[in-house]
């Protein structure tokens, strides 16, 4: 594709949301009956502002779900010590509620609005944000056209790139440097992701590490804790967590082919509360007893299944035990969940072997023996027995994924330090 090709391509796309615009409507109405947008907000969604701007100088974080939000809690929390306001939009339901419990009035939540002209021409002209800084992958063209006609610099931090999505970029090279090359910073998480950035146009890169290694301890509410732990009473317990569609499914076999050796309790944790009725069909077609935590069902003896299906309260569950599968790795080619968060709490991990979006953390948790791959359910299962039943190499796989995790950390204080050109002045405009 030439540049000309590129910058027609662009123009038709952005010309194309014009006249989609008054579909929009349709398309969240649909999203919002399947519980994917907040009903009573959805006017966030088209641009229109839903809360005042404040006096001063203000930074807009987008941070698209929850993982990319919770990454970025730490860094926000910094900017504002600083006295800088910051506008926190997110993309989903859950990571809006999220954000709400973890900084609450720190920021002014928005959604974020569909990259339809309309409805980003009509947010950034009411919120004038000084700097933009994306989390993580997300790529809106319209967005970053008209953050570029305002002169608003453009920062991508704990910038990541999935080998699918490099390979996609490539192929319309033009296209990826008419976009790439507005960005003012890009903070990637690690080299291989620098290098990719670079070449599809970025510049300047840096490489920080990953934010999520610095990330604050999962909140835990402590007579909740200690409420399960008592009901749980001496059973060896293993977790599913962040799973997709099937990957329940893979637990649940796990748990029937181990049940006859371990009085096991086996926790699940889909990263979509929202399949949780249908999880549970799945599980009582296979017999298995289910304690549900949305509806606050005691752990009885019987107990097969711990169903997590609230928000918000991965580190109750991280904390109900000590050895963990991270899902959207094993039966779906998807790129894998966060590892830090269970090793740094002090589960040994288990994981499938697509995890393309944490792959630095991943190679580094095995490289230490912190984290195991496993290629199949079967796998997993003789994993999962080997670990319940030892001690010492379920404490050693503990150890080491601690240790890990702690010499990852550092991504804070490198990105603050790449974002000073940007933020010393507004840290300055604010106090003045």
């Amino acid at each position: 594709m030439s540049n000309a090709m590129a910058r027609l391509a662009l123009t038709t796309y952005r010309g194309l949301g014009v006249c989609a615009y008054p579909l929009a409507s349709f398309y969240l109405l649909w999203r919002t009956a399947k519980g994917k947008e907040d009903r009573k907000r959805k006017a966030e969604r088209f641009g229109y502002a839903g809360a005042a701007r404040p006096q001063g100088p203000l930074i807009w974080i987008h941070a698209a779900s929850v993982g990319e939000m919770l990454s970025v809690i730490a860094l926000v929390r910094e900017l504002r010590r600083l006295d800088i306001a910051v506008l926190l939009t997110t993309g989903t339901v859950t990571s809006a509620q999220v954000a709400a419990e973890r900084l609450g009035a720190d920021v002014i939540h928005q959604y974020m609005p569909l990259d339809l002209k309309p409805a980003v021409g009509r947010f950034l002209d009411y919120w004038r944000p000084d700097v933009a800084v994306m989390a993580e992958s997300e790529i809106w063209p319209t967005t970053m056209v008209e953050l570029q006609a305002r002169h608003i610099a453009q920062v991508r931090v704990n910038a990541r790139m999935s080998d699918r999505s490099f390979g996609r970029w490539m192929r319309y090279q033009s296209m990826a440097e008419l976009l790439f090359s507005k960005l003012s910073l890009v903070v990637a998480q690690s080299d291989i992701d620098g290098e990719r950035y670079r070449d599809l146009g970025a510049w300047p890169v840096v490489v920080s590490g990953n934010l999520k290694g610095d990330a604050e301890p999962l909140p835990v509410n402590q007579a909740e804790l200690a409420r399960y732990r008592q009901q749980i009473g001496s059973r060896k317990t293993w977790a599913a967590i962040s799973t997709f569609d099937g990957e329940e499914k893979a637990a649940a076999m796990v748990h029937r082919a181990l049940k006859a050796h371990n009085d096991q309790l086996t926790i699940i944790v889909p990263r979509h509360p929202e399949r949780s009725d249908e999880i549970e069909a799945m599980l009582l077609e296979k017999d298995l007893k289910v304690a549900r935590r949305s509806r606050g069902d005691a752990i009885t003896p019987e107990t097969d299944i711990f169903l997590g299906d609230t928000i918000g309260e991965m580190g109750l569950y991280l904390r109900l035990t000590d050895l963990a599968f991270t899902g959207r790795s094993l039966l779906t080619e998807t790129g894998g969940q966060n590892p830090m968060e269970p090793a740094s709490i002090g589960c040994a991990v288990l994981s499938g072997p697509h995890v393309e979006n944490f792959r630095d953390a991943y190679q580094k948790l095995v490289r230490n023996g912190g984290a195991r791959i496993v290629k199949d359910v079967e796998v997993l299962a003789k994993a999962v027995h080997y670990l319940l039943t030892n001690d010492i190499a379920r404490l050693r796989m503990i150890d080491a994924g601690q240790a890990t995790v702690q010499d990852m950390r550092g991504a804070l204080s490198a990105t603050l330090r790449a974002l000073e050109p940007h933020v010393n002045p507004l840290a300055m405009k604010a106090r003045l």
